[in-house]
């Protein structure tokens, strides 16, 4: 049932192992008489709706304001009827990180899950008929289906941003001038806050796994224990990629600073340059505004020009290779 930004989809599996696809929800409760369980989906439920599921299944009303704030770190609570979960579910697309949230009741006989995007639900939904292995033997192997789709979810975004980071790597090792210190701080950020998620949901897993949940049989613990490898191994890779960023910043900073040296050393090269210029031709300035204002011709007489000034020039050539000379020998030591 669609309506508005809101979608539900209610399922029963009866104990017989087959999935039923029910249209309402008071369908679904009456189902459970027969035996099986319930699996119920919803996107963005109406607060009707949520007051409905406290009456129904006796969902605590903490939980379900929890439901409602998209702002949740991962997190297990047990009540007396049901376990609360929630779980981030990780999606990288266009180059864009974002976190969602993905609620989790589960019961006696039934589960529901609640989330706030109806792709991510929509998706979820998707692969589980696709993956139904187990699914269909109890509340927990289906928790634990949802649990490990959320998880390897997980694995194609952290190889994306592994594949970015590389990138980076080509673009700071072949052309610095090239690299945008923000981007590099961006993915820094997508890391940290995908690590921040993993620690809480391995926690939640080593509590499903030492079986604080009444709702998880011994059954299904072992393949809660293969998640939580799973976890452990992305929290390890996320790790090795900061690893990664703070390594290449230092390899990035010490290029900059290199390029920066040569810069700097050019740049005195060049005022070297033009001070000697300006050193050699500061007295010949002086002795061509001298020459320029016929005080040389005055000091040899004017009829004397055309042995005088020959001569005065060639003075100022010696001039200029003398200061040249001394310039030179001065530098070198």
């Amino acid at each position: 049932m669609e309506k508005g930004g809101e979608m539900e989809k209610y399922f029963y599996i009866s104990e017989k192992e087959k999935i039923m696809e029910v249209q309402a929800l008071d369908e679904a409760v009456d189902l459970l008489r027969q035996g099986g369980f319930a699996w119920l989906n919803m996107v963005n439920p109406s607060n009707d709706m949520l007051a409905k599921l406290i009456s129904t299944f006796g969902i605590n009303p903490v939980a379900i304001e929890d439901c409602k704030d998209d702002g949740q770190i991962p997190k297990i609570e047990d009540y007396q009827s049901n376990t609360f979960f929630i779980f981030n579910l990780f999606t990288y697309h266009n180059k864009k990180f974002t976190i969602s949230e993905i609620n989790i009741f589960v019961g006696k006989n039934y589960l529901i899950l609640i989330t706030h995007n109806a792709n991510d639900n929509s998706k979820l939904v998707e692969d589980l008929m696709l993956e139904s292995t187990n699914i269909t033997v109890g509340v927990d192997f289906l928790l634990h289906k949802i649990i490990d789709l959320i998880v390897d979810q997980k694995f194609h975004v952290i190889e994306a941003l592994e594949d970015e980071l590389n990138i980076f790597e080509d673009i700071i090792l072949k052309s610095p001038s090239r690299f945008r210190q923000e981007h590099m701080m961006k993915l820094k950020r997508n890391l940290l806050l995908a690590r921040k998620s993993i620690v809480h949901e391995r926690e939640i897993l080593v509590k499903i796994c030492r079986k604080d949940s009444p709702f998880v049989s011994e059954k299904s613990i072992y393949h809660f224990r293969d998640v939580y490898d799973h976890l452990t191994r992305f929290h390890e890779s996320i790790e090795i990629l900061r690893e990664m960023i703070s390594a290449l910043m230092e390899i990035y900073l010490s290029s900059m600073n290199n390029h920066i040296a040569l810069l700097a050393n050019k740049t005195n090269s060049v005022m070297r340059r033009l001070t000697m210029i300006t050193t050699i031709f500061m007295p010949l300035t002086l002795l061509a505004s001298i020459g320029g204002m016929s005080e040389w011709s005055m000091m040899t007489g004017a009829q004397n020009w055309k042995i005088a000034y020959p001569i005065f020039i060639l003075m100022m050539f010696i001039i200029g290779l003398l200061s040249y000379w001394l310039i030179r020998k001065y530098e070198l030591k």
